[in-house]
């Protein structure tokens, strides 16, 4: 009986897999675009957070700490989910510094560490001012690469998430700049 109920399953298991109709294949759910936007902006996270983390620290204007405490609130989030995506794909978590990677939109943007140590020496106002000045080239960086996942990008979740940091980014721009205007 066993053995006529192991030979039932075989023929079974083998009628199911002659079928005619074979299933589509599974298309990835993301694309390079997806991956060079997150690994793009994981980097531009951690530099940007140096610049944050001073400020939230330093700055004289509360109204620049609270910028700078945004931030780092929005980006500990997104960065989350940036490396949650990346590696389910088995994709790495940085991006590919050969400048050839880059060919199709520029190269990484970088803070550079001669910034970061112009902003550690700054005091009082003039910390203030390259705080702001430092986060405006940042935060802008940051929207140009969103607005590339946005345009490109294959995943939703992916382009949600691209839109999303673009509004922020904006407003955050927005209000720097308007620190920027009254000196700050």
């Amino acid at each position: 009986m066993a053995r006529r109920l192991a030979r039932l399953a075989l023929i079974l298991a083998l009628a199911a897999g002659c079928s005619h109709e074979r299933p589509a294949a599974t298309a990835e759910p993301y694309n390079a675009t997806d991956v060079m936007f997150l690994q793009m902006s994981l980097e531009q996270i951690t530099e940007g957070d140096q610049v944050a983390s001073l400020a939230e620290e330093r700055a004289a204007d509360p109204r620049v700490r609270a910028i700078a405490t945004e931030l780092r609130t929005q980006w500990k989030d997104e960065s989350g989910t940036m490396r949650r995506w990346l590696l389910g794909w088995q994709q790495p978590l940085t991006a590919d510094p050969s400048a050839g990677a880059h060919a199709g939109h520029g190269a990484l943007h970088a803070l550079r560490a001669s910034d970061i140590e112009e902003l550690r020496a700054a005091r009082g106002g003039d910390f203030d001012r390259t705080a702001v000045s430092l986060l405006l080239g940042h935060l802008a960086n940051c929207v140009e690469t969103s607005r590339m996942e946005q345009s490109a990008g294959g995943y939703p979740p992916a382009r949600s998430l691209a839109t999303t940091a673009t509004e922020r980014r904006q407003s955050q721009v927005r209000r720097l700049l308007t620190l920027a205007a009254a000196g700050g």
